[in-house]
């Protein structure tokens, strides 16, 4: 059985403020995560994420959103979250930090773009699921800060990590380590 086109998460700031520079990186990333073949995955939020969207809808890529929301409604006008240029959206109806397990679990690749505190609780998943973790290096928030993180955690947990600047370089490289090292399922499902 096949498992079907790679699913690359860009979890990142949602709001603050966005250099140009930074949002044409994310861009840049996501025309990078449709050049590749794969499918983008976020949490349907606005901010570097849906920058990353937009980039990957340039180039006609797949998008997937997990929202926080119960619903449409609740999507645009509780979490103020776009809805444009998403191809699929899911409504998980766990609110922000509740969707955050659905959002990682969803993904293949874990990609980390600026970020906050939900940012943070994502690459901790991603981390503690041993998921392949790419981080845009340069976008300040949590992907400058990533290496402080891994200095106090010291947990082994299968997850491997790549640094990078470039989004496209990293993109390339992430897809690299997923497809020379793809999860073993049956393993996974044992731990369970």
């Amino acid at each position: 059985m096949g498992q079907g086109r790679i699913k690359v998460g860009v979890m990142g700031s949602a709001g603050g403020m966005m250099a140009d520079a930074i949002v044409e990186k994310c861009k840049e990333l996501g025309r990078a995560i449709a050049d590749t073949g794969c499918a983008i995955v976020t949490g349907g939020c606005p901010g570097l994420p849906h920058y990353a969207v937009m980039g990957c809808k340039e180039r006609g890529g797949l998008t997937v959103g997990v929202s926080p929301a119960l619903s449409l409604y609740d999507h645009v006008n509780v979490y103020k979250s776009p809805t444009d240029h998403i191809d699929v959206m899911i409504y998980t109806g766990s609110g922000l930090m509740g969707r955050e397990v659905v959002g990682v679990r969803t993904c293949d690749i874990v990609i980390i773009v600026g970020g906050r505190s939900g940012t943070l609780g994502e690459f901790a998943i991603a981390y503690d699921e041993g998921r392949p973790i790419g981080v845009l290096t340069g976008t300040g928030g949590v992907a400058d800060h990533v290496d402080d993180v891994l200095a106090f955690i010291q947990k082994p947990t299968g997850s491997r990590i790549i640094f990078d600047d470039d989004p496209r370089q990293l993109i390339v490289r992430c897809v690299a380590e997923f497809q020379a090292n793809p999860p073993d399922i049956h393993e996974r499902e044992a731990a369970v």
